[in-house]
């Protein structure tokens, strides 16, 4: 996924309404409000003064004028804030089989009605083979050693997710909870337990039920975030006390 136009950079002055931030463009001396494409907590990534990349953009049905699409982290690592981008990482990743624990799929549906209120990311079909119910959520919470977590705030909408491939399993299809870590300082999974008590007991009901659990990392640099190789998840119970801070 290669971003539109050249980024350029700045300094966070504050995120604010959740999907608003201002930003001092450097080498300027002006101040931009810029689009936040997030709508979580998005803990550790909004901190004042973190040297962000914004994307320019000169639509005129846009009324803002810049996208905030990167953090820099410590050791010349990145992390993206673009929730919308884990899913068109996965689209092209999916269509080329790069996935190895999905790729021998080759019919890739987007957005399809299933469960009771619900649309699944993708689902994957090829003859003789079950199809696979695929969600997809975005990782960019590190507080500890080289842990991704998961998630970053409570989030009753992913705990849905999770009892709703639970019964495509059960139905006999393959379901998977696909988590794309979309920073480049982490190594493995877990679920934040402390921050969502719920969404970590439905993590392990879900594996319980039939539901796989893969990771990806990503390749982020100022052109664009594609995909990375696969990172362990956690296999101890997420939802037990105080695996969060092992």
């Amino acid at each position: 996924m290669r971003f539109q136009t050249p980024l350029v950079p700045g300094r966070l002055i504050r995120r604010y309404k959740r999907f608003l931030a201002d930003v001092a463009l450097e080498g300027t001396g002006r101040t931009v409000l810029a689009h936040c494409p997030n709508p979580g907590s998005m803990l550790g990534l909004q901190e004042p003064g973190a040297r962000v990349w914004l994307e320019p953009n000169d639509d005129p049905k846009k009324k803002l004028k810049f996208g905030w699409r990167l953090v820099e982290l410590p050791g010349g690592h990145w992390a993206g804030i673009d929730t919308a981008v884990p899913n068109r990482v996965v689209k092209e990743a999916l269509e080329a089989r790069a996935i190895p624990a999905l790729a021998a799929y080759g019919g890739v549906r987007p957005e399809v009605r299933y469960g009771t209120k619900s649309r699944v990311d993708f689902l994957l079909s090829e003859p003789g083979l079950p199809d696979a119910y695929v969600e997809v959520k975005n990782v960019h919470l590190r507080r500890q050693d080289d842990w991704a977590e998961f998630p970053d705030s409570v989030t009753a909408r992913g705990a849905r997710h999770l009892a709703e491939l639970s019964h495509m399993a059960a139905a006999g299809h393959r379901a998977v909870m696909l988590y794309l870590v979309q920073r480049t300082d982490c190594a493995r999974l877990r679920m934040a337990g402390d921050l969502d008590p719920a969404y970590a007991a439905a993590f392990d009901a879900a594996r319980m039920a039939g539901v796989e659990a893969i990771c990806h990392g990503t390749a982020i640099d100022r052109q664009g975030v594609t995909l990375g190789g696969a990172l362990n998840v956690d296999p101890a119970p997420q939802s037990r006390a105080g695996n969060w801070q092992s």
